[in-house]
């Protein structure tokens, strides 16, 4: 309400400076006028003497260049219209050129700005996005949460069930077996204990110490999120700056850190980091849907007019290549497509399209307990 008193007020003051300008121009205009007239009366008088011989030549042409003189700067000045002329355009520019400029202002604030929202500078913006990040729960604390909302996984068969308690007291007797923990990582997140996934992840980093990679730990931020909910917790930060550290590109790190700064309130940090992953990232990660459906929110909320790029389909050369593969090729190509699906969506969710995409993915590689894992995260990711 007060931007609007302030421009309301500086639009009449600037369209009454305007108007007291084109008024003014009036009378001197119909001054000027008067004096045009007085002088070509003055001159055709000179002319008139010299005829009669009442004046000389020399002093008939002196007098005449005084009044051409004063003519020539009258003319100069501008001041030769008729008065009505220069009442009419005293006023109808001045107004005209004000309504124009104010209806553009209102106009370009119409589109660009958001009439009724309360102004916030950027400084009240920034301390509220550390608050945000300060105030988020640990990871801990955040798996609680997600737990109490997410459906108990389904028991599996009974054979996996007994090779999964195996799995379990050899990692338990072998803290620091390698293999063993990333065995233990991936079926517990196929099972969808998301949180006894993240804890052999996590542990699995451990174990690995300085031979740890960027995609050790990615998977580690990936898992922590997963059993956060969707919520980027302290643990995955500090995961996803050890990724970084390693491979500054790693897109896997790169998609989190965007993620983060949308949580905390900075959507332009969050647009800067998602344009770059998916305008120059793999175009098949399981990240680039979320990306493409998101990005124009949060460039909206950063101020910007931003459209994701053009899907690009296979190109032929790749189409005879999946043509060519063997049956165990073609299905290890399937396998990997099905993984990165069901990261993206354990990870932020999807369509009801995609959820059925993964099942009927899932049932034709023939992994009927996944697929009861997928389904029980399907059934809550779309309760809604």
């Amino acid at each position: 309400m007060l931007f609007w008193a302030i421009a309301g007020t500086m639009a009449v003051l600037v369209a009454g400076v305007l108007g007291r300008a084109g008024l003014r121009a009036g009378p001197l205009a119909a001054a000027g006028g008067e004096d045009m007239a007085v002088y070509r009366a003055q001159l055709a008088e000179a002319e008139r003497d010299q005829a009669r011989g009442i004046i000389g030549a020399v002093e008939a042409e002196q007098l005449k260049t005084e009044i051409a003189r004063r003519i020539l700067d009258l003319d100069r000045l501008g001041r030769g219209h008729p008065p009505e002329a220069a009442m009419a355009g005293g006023l109808v520019i001045p107004g005209l050129l004000a309504v124009v400029l104010l209806g553009g202002v209102f106009a370009l604030y119409h589109r660009l700005g958001a009439p009724g929202v309360e102004d916030v500078p950027h400084a009240a913006r920034v301390a509220k996005a550390v608050a945000l990040r300060a105030a988020r729960p640990a990871q801990a604390e955040a798996e609680i949460a997600a737990a109490r909302l997410r459906p108990v996984p389904m028991a599996p068969a009974a054979d996996y069930g007994a090779l999964m308690d195996q799995l379990r007291a050899a990692v338990a007797a072998r803290p620091r077996d390698v293999e063993g923990l990333r065995l233990l990582a991936r079926n517990e997140r196929s099972l969808g204990n998301l949180s006894a996934a993240a804890a052999a992840q996590a542990q699995l980093v451990a174990a690995l110490g300085p031979e740890v990679t960027a995609d050790d730990t990615a998977a580690l931020i990936d898992s922590y999120v997963n059993a956060a909910g969707g919520t980027v917790t302290p643990e995955a930060e500090a995961a996803i700056v050890a990724t970084l550290k390693m491979d500054p590109a790693n897109g896997t790190a790169r998609f989190y850190a965007g993620l983060l700064e949308a949580q905390t309130g900075r959507p332009d940090r969050a647009f800067a980091l998602w344009r770059d992953l998916l305008e120059n990232g793999p175009t098949d990660a399981p990240w680039v849907p979320f990306l493409r459906n998101q990005i124009a929110f949060v460039a909206a909320a950063t101020g910007v007019d931003y459209a994701a790029p053009p899907l690009k389909g296979p190109q032929a050369a790749d189409v005879v290549a999946a043509a060519a593969m063997s049956d165990t090729d073609r299905t290890q190509m399937i396998s990997a497509m099905v993984d990165g699906l069901e990261a993206r969506l354990m990870a932020t969710g999807g369509t009801a399209a995609e959820w059925a995409q993964l099942l009927t993915a899932l049932g034709v590689l023939k992994q009927t307990d996944r697929a009861r894992a997928v389904w029980a995260k399907a059934q809550t990711a779309l309760a809604g």
